[in-house]
C-alpha cells in the first residue's frame, strides 16, 4: 500500500465521532446573530425601523440620516456579541461568496482609537474588482467595482464578522453577480404578478417568490479525501473502479444515520440556526454517505442567500468533524450523483400561494391562471431554462438514471391533465349560464379533490408540480440558486404581463366578462403549451424520439445549451423585463462558457498527472514483480516454466497493453488540449474541449480502473471506492 494511502487509511480509522450537544431549543436559537426585524424593534429609533421597513417591503430609498443610525445601532448590536469586524457579503459569478474584512476599529489621533462604522461603510464600498470574473465589461486594469446594501437580507454574524448582504456592479453599473439580476426578476414578477392577481382581489399589493432548496452533498472522510489529487482540484474522482458493493441494495436511503455524520448535522444545523437558516429536515440519501438537507421555504432572495451562506458554512464545520464535503454533482462514477431541487411558487401579501387550490371556484380559476401561465412560460424558454442550469459539472448528472434529462419538460400529473383537457374545450367567446355553471362547478371546483390524489411524483421530470408548487429538478448540486431563480421569475414575469395584455384586450374588444376572457386566453395557452407536459419515463429512447418530434431541444452539453442566453429571443426578454442588458447577458455567456472550458482543462490535466505520475508507475512496478516471479519460476522449472507462469505472463502483458493505453490516450489528449487552447473563438473552443479533449478522459479512466483490478492492492497508490464511500 502507498505510504499515502496507508496514512490516509489509519488516520481515518482514528476519527471518533465528536459529540455535539444541543443545549438550546431551536426556536431560541433561530436568529440569534441576524440582524432581523426583531433586533431592529429593539435596537432602532421608530424612524429609522419605519425606513428601513419601507425600503424591504416597497423598495423606497434610504436616506443618508436613516442609513447613520441603522449603521450605528448594528454596530452596537455586533460589538455586544463581540464581533470585531465587519464585510460586504455578496456573490460574485464564481459560484462561490466573496468578502473582504474591515475592522471597526479606527484611530482618531493623540494615541486614541474609537470603533467606527457609519452609513457610508453600511451602503456601500468599493472593493477591488478586477479578478472576478466580468465578461468583457471592463479591462483587466479596471479594477473599480461596488458593492451595495441589500436591506430585503439582513445582516448576520458569522464568526467575529458582521456580514452585510450586498450586489456587487461594475463601475459602469453593469451587474457583476447573481444577487442583482435575481432582485430585478423579482421585481418584475412582482409588479406582472400583482397586476394578475387583481383580477381576483383588489387587495393584493405585492406577490413574492418563494424558494425551498433541497440541498444533496457527500460525506468523505478528510484525510481519504486529502490523499486524492482528483478529489482535491477537481471535487470529484477522475478514476476509480466501482466498490463491489454501491447502493444496489437501496440500504443507505432513508437508513439510520451514522453517528459521525450525525453529529456533523447537529452542529451545522445549530450554525444554520443562528444565522437564521430554517433548516427542517435530513436524511441518507440513496448513494452510500450521500446526504440531504432542506429548510422551511422562504423569499427566494433570501432563501438565495441562505443557500450560499450553508455551503460555505457545511465546509467549515464538516472541516471540525474530518470530513470533507463534496457538492460536485457527480463525485463518484457508478452511484447516484447530487443535485439541489428548487421548490418555486408565488405568495400574495395577503397570505394565498398562487400556485395553492382555493375553496372557491374563483380562487381555483385563480390558481388555473398561474398554474397554466407558468407551464405556458416554460414551453416558450424551455431551453433558456436548460441554459440556467448548465454547468461542466451538472452535464455529468442530467439524463444519468439518478437525475432528470436534459430535454426540459412539465410533469403535472393524470388527474390534472384531464383538467386542462376539459378546459381545452371551453366554448370560444362568451359562455352561456349552463357552460359557466358546469365548468366552475365540475371543473374548477374539483381542483382541491383533484390534488388530494395527485401525490405521485415522476422522478425523471426536470420540472414538475407537486400540489402546490413547481419543483425545478435539474438544479446542479454546486449551482448558485440565483441563476435558475432569476430566468424563471422572469419568463414568468414576461408571460404574466403578456397575459393581462390579452385578456385585458379580450374584454375590450369583445366585451367578455373577466372570467370569460380569461377561460379564453387560458384555452388557447392549454393548446400552445401541449407539447411541454410529458407524463412518462424521461429516461427511455423513446422520449427523446418524441421530444424531438414535439420541437423539444436537447441539449446534452453545456456548450450547446449555453447558447440559448444570447440568443435574440432570450436578449430582448432580459432587456424588456429590465432584468439584465444585452452586455451583462453576452457577459454572462462569455462567464460561463469560460469556466466550461477552464473545468474541463484542469481535469484534464489533472488526469494526465494522476494516469501518468501515480497509476503507471505502480502498474509497472506490479509489473516488474510479476517479471521477477517468471524469471524465478523458471530457474526452478526450466522447459516446464511456460505452464507454470502462463497466468503471469497474461497479466504481464495485459498490465502493458493498458499501460500502452494509458500514454497513448494521454498523449492524444495533450494534442486535442494545445489545438483547442490555439482556437480564439471562445464557443469553438468550448465544442473543442467537450467534443475532442473530454471524451479522452473516459478512454483514459478505462485502462487506469482496468489496472486497479490487476494491480496488488498493498501498492495502489489512490484511496478506493470502497474506502472512500464507507469509511463512516
Amino acid at each position: 500500500m502507498s505510504t499515502l494511502r496507508f496514512y490516509a487509511i489509519k488516520e481515518s480509522m482514528s476519527h471518533k465521532p465528536i459529540p455535539v450537544e444541543e443545549k438550546e431549543r431551536r426556536s431560541d436559537l433561530f436568529g440569534k446573530n441576524v440582524f432581523n426585524e426583531n433586533a431592529m424593534r429593539q435596537h432602532l429609533s421608530k424612524d429609522a425601523y419605519k425606513g428601513v421597513m419601507s425600503a424591504i417591503e416597497h423598495g423606497t430609498k434610504i436616506d443618508r440620516n436613516i442609513a447613520d443610525q441603522v449603521a450605528s445601532s448594528m454596530k452596537d448590536w455586533a460589538l455586544s456579541k463581540g464581533v470585531t469586524h465587519y464585510t460586504h457579503w455578496f456573490q460574485p459569478l464564481t459560484g462561490i461568496t466573496a468578502e473582504k474584512h474591515d475592522a471597526f476599529f479606527e484611530t482618531i489621533g493623540g494615541g486614541m482609537s474609537v470603533e467606527k462604522f457609519g452609513g457610508d461603510q453600511l451602503v456601500q464600498q468599493e472593493p477591488d474588482a478586477s479578478s472576478f470574473p466580468n465578461g468583457g465589461i471592463r479591462n483587466t486594469f479596471e479594477a473599480r467595482g461596488y458593492t451595495a446594501w441589500d436591506p430585503t437580507s439582513p445582516a448576520f454574524i458569522y464568526g467575529t464578522t458582521l456580514c452585510i448582504p450586498t450586489i456587487f456592479v461594475a463601475y459602469t453599473g453593469e451587474a457583476l453577480d447573481y444577487k442583482t439580476p435575481l432582485l430585478r426578476a423579482l421585481h418584475a414578477v412582482d409588479n406582472a404578478a400583482t397586476a394578475v392577481c387583481k383580477y381576483f382581489d383588489k387587495n393584493v399589493k405585492k406577490v413574492s417568490s418563494s424558494l425551498g432548496w433541497e440541498q444533496e452533498y457527500f460525506l468523505v472522510d478528510k484525510s481519504l479525501a486529502s490523499s486524492r489529487p482528483d478529489i482535491t482540484l477537481t471535487g470529484r474522482t477522475l478514476l476509480g473502479h466501482s466498490s463491489a458493493k454501491g447502493q444496489q441494495l437501496d440500504d443507505h436511503y432513508f437508513g439510520s444515520i451514522p453517528t459521525r455524520a450525525l453529529n456533523f448535522m447537529r452542529e451545522l444545523e445549530t450554525e444554520c440556526m443562528l444565522v437564521g437558516i430554517p433548516v427542517k429536515t435530513r436524511h441518507n440519501e440513496v448513494a452510500p454517505n450521500q446526504f440531504e438537507l432542506a429548510p422551511i421555504y422562504e423569499e427566494a432572495n433570501l432563501a438565495v442567500d441562505h443557500n450560499s451562506l450553508l455551503m460555505d458554512i457545511m465546509g467549515r464545520v464538516a472541516s471540525r468533524h474530518n470530513f470533507k464535503v463534496l457538492l460536485h454533482e457527480k463525485p463518484f462514477a457508478g452511484v447516484n450523483g447530487s443535485g439541489k431541487h428548487n421548490n418555486w411558487s408565488l405568495s400574495t401579501d395577503t397570505g394565498v400561494n398562487l400556485l395553492g387550490p382555493g375553496k372557491t371556484p374563483m380562487s381555483n380559476l385563480q390558481f388555473l391562471t398561474f398554474f397554466i401561465n407558468t407551464i405556458k412560460a416554460v414551453h416558450d424558454n424551455e431551453d433558456l431554462l436548460r441554459a440556467a442550469i448548465a454547468s461542466a459539472s451538472n452535464d455529468h448528472r442530467l439524463g444519468a438514471n439518478e437525475a432528470p434529462p436534459a430535454i426540459i419538460s412539465v410533469f403535472i400529473g393524470e388527474q390534472l391533465t384531464k383538467v386542462l383537457e376539459e378546459l381545452e374545450g371551453v366554448t370560444n367567446g362568451k359562455l352561456s349560464p349552463e357552460e359557466k355553471t358546469d365548468l366552475k362547478l365540475n371543473v374548477v371546483g374539483k381542483i382541491p379533490d383533484v390534488l388530494l390524489d395527485n401525490t405521485d411524483r415522476n422522478r425523471t421530470s426536470p420540472f414538475a408540480f407537486t400540489g402546490n408548487k413547481f419543483e425545478f429538478r435539474a438544479v446542479g448540486s454546486m449551482a448558485n440558486c440565483g441563476n435558475p431563480m432569476t430566468v424563471l421569475n422572469t419568463i414568468v414575469a414576461k408571460q404574466l404581463k403578456d397575459f393581462k395584455v390579452e385578456v385585458d384586450a379580450l374584454i375590450d374588444k369583445k366585451d367578455l366578462k373577466k372570467d370569460e376572457a380569461i377561460f379564453n386566453i387560458l384555452r388557447e395557452y392549454i393548446k400552445a403549451s401541449r407539447n411541454i407536459l410529458f407524463e412518462g419515463n424521461g429516461y427511455g429512447d423513446a422520449w427523446t424520439v418524441e421530444a424531438k418530434k414535439r420541437g423539444l431541444s436537447n441539449n446534452k452539453t453545456t456548450p450547446e445549451a449555453l447558447k440559448a442566453r444570447i440568443s435574440k429571443k432570450a436578449i430582448a426578454l432580459f432587456e424588456e423585463m429590465n432584468v439584465m442588458s444585452k452586455v451583462e447577458t453576452e457577459a454572462r455567456y462569455e462567464i460561463e462558457i469560460e469556466e466550461y472550458i477552464m473545468h474541463i482543462q484542469i481535469e484534464g490535466r489533472v488526469l494526465a498527472d494522476i494516469s501518468r505520475n501515480h497509476v503507471v508507475p505502480t502498474a509497472v512496478k506490479y509489473q516488474n514483480v510479476l517479471i521477477k516471479n517468471v524469471k524465478g519460476l523458471k530457474d526452478i522449472f526450466e522447459e516446464q516454466y511456460k505452464s507454470v507462469s502462463q497466468e503471469q505472463i497474461n497479466l504481464i502483458e495485459e498490465i502493458s497493453n493498458h499501460i500502452e493505453g494509458i500514454n497513448a490516450n494521454v498523449t492524444k489528449m495533450t494534442d486535442e488540449r494545445r489545438k483547442a487552447n490555439a482556437i480564439e473563438d471562445i464557443e469553438k473552443k468550448a465544442h473543442a474541449y467537450c467534443f475532442k479533449v473530454r471524451p479522452l478522459f473516459d478512454d483514459i479512466r478505462y485502462h487506469c480502473d482496468k489496472l486497479e483490478l490487476l494491480v496488488d492492492d498493498e501498492i495502489w497508490p489512490l484511496t478506493k471506492y470502497r474506502e472512500l464511500l464507507f469509511t463512516r
